[in-house]
């Protein structure tokens, strides 16, 4: 039985509208910069101030950017990528590089986690129920009458 069917017959519903109160969704990261290009933290942080639904402040210090965003409409995997492809540079030691990447593989799956529909766990009975309710059944057998009584 394929999963749609399943959740179909326990009467889920899943969408975009569920309630994903407290999830965690709201991240707040730091981005830190190179100190070359000179004004590039000006540029990003009204470039991503841009963006709706991202909050920007100064971080610890000048070099970096604190971002305050959700995590169903974007991730910093994909904020740090837009980023470089405006052009600007990244500060990312060995250090930083191996934090951001555990911090986009715990977004990421954290997404995919609440795009999905939920498990059946306590329905999971009225599934097959459901299911056997559709089929016919009863007290017939299909075996041929001749095969039936063989002596």
């Amino acid at each position: 039985m394929r999963r749609e069917t399943a959740y179909k017959l326990a009467g889920r519903k899943h969408g975009a509208h569920l309630n994903h109160a407290g999830a965690g969704i709201a991240k707040t990261r730091e981005i830190c910069f190179k100190a070359y290009p000179e004004g590039q933290i000006y540029q990003a942080r009204r470039s991503l101030a841009a963006l709706r639904g991202v909050q920007v402040e100064p971080g610890r210090h000048e070099l970096a950017l604190v971002v305050r965003y959700s995590v169903l409409d974007y991730t910093l995997e994909l904020l740090e990528e837009a980023l470089v492809n405006a052009g600007f540079q990244l500060d990312r030691p060995l250090l930083v590089r191996l934090h951001r990447a555990l911090i986009y593989y715990v977004e990421d799956t954290q997404v995919h986690n609440l795009r999905s529909p939920e498990r059946l766990i306590k329905q999971s009975h009225e599934v097959y129920i459901n299911a056997y309710a559709a089929h016919p059944h009863g007290d017939r057998d299909d075996t041929p009458p001749d095969l039936r009584e063989f002596k």
